[in-house]
């Protein structure tokens, strides 16, 4: 799909269009995501159909962004299905997109497998070596929007959602979960010690 006509638009897009403060949700993201809800899906046997599908949502998924980081869900759809027609979506497939990307919206509350991977894709990171490094980027979107004061702010936020994070697939139950709570372990020892 990112080599697709509609995955080199939005890619395109994101690429040339978002502002620089967006260290975190950009481009580098949104194909993290993409290859998350690929390799998921393999694992967890979903139909060629509902994997473009998942993929196409993945590649869109936080493309509001674009336009507004309020809603940026809601924002994001609307560019879908705004470009998607011009790919030959039918109002069915865009249908189905709009409530995939919907899904990434905090708390997540996925009603399906798909919208389980996307899910689990979108927070992948969460149970990866990598957590710290990219939780750095989201700190320093999050700071630069002036929606976090410090770190100390930074690390009390990031253990409070780990602690109520949850995958929802069985791949990433057994892949990510075990290293995931390993990174909440070492934020809360992290706070543990002396200064």
């Amino acid at each position: 799909m990112i080599h697709t006509p509609e995955g080199q638009y939005i890619l395109h897009r994101l690429k040339t269009e978002l502002p620089e403060h967006f260290y975190y949700h950009n481009v580098d993201h949104t194909l993290d995501v993409y290859h998350a809800a690929a390799s998921i899906s393999e694992k967890e046997h979903i139909s060629e159909e509902d994997k473009k599908l998942l993929l196409v949502a993945a590649l869109y998924h936080d493309s509001g962004y674009l336009n507004h980081v309020k809603d940026h869900e809601k924002a994001s759809c609307d560019i879908a299905r705004e470009a998607l027609p011009n790919f030959g979506y039918t109002n069915e497939q865009t249908d189905h997109i709009y409530a995939i990307i919907m899904a990434t919206q905090l708390p997540q509350q996925p009603k399906n497998k798909l919208e389980e991977i996307i899910c689990d894709a979108d927070l992948d990171y969460l149970g990866r070596a990598d957590f710290i490094d990219t939780g750095d980027k989201l700190y320093r979107e999050m700071k630069a929007l002036g929606n976090i004061s410090d770190k100390k702010a930074w690390d009390a936020l990031q253990i409070s959602f780990l602690t109520q994070h949850r995958y929802f697939t069985k791949t990433a139950v057994e892949n990510k979960e075990p290293k995931k709570q390993e990174n909440l372990r070492a934020l809360q020892n992290k706070h543990l010690l002396p200064k």
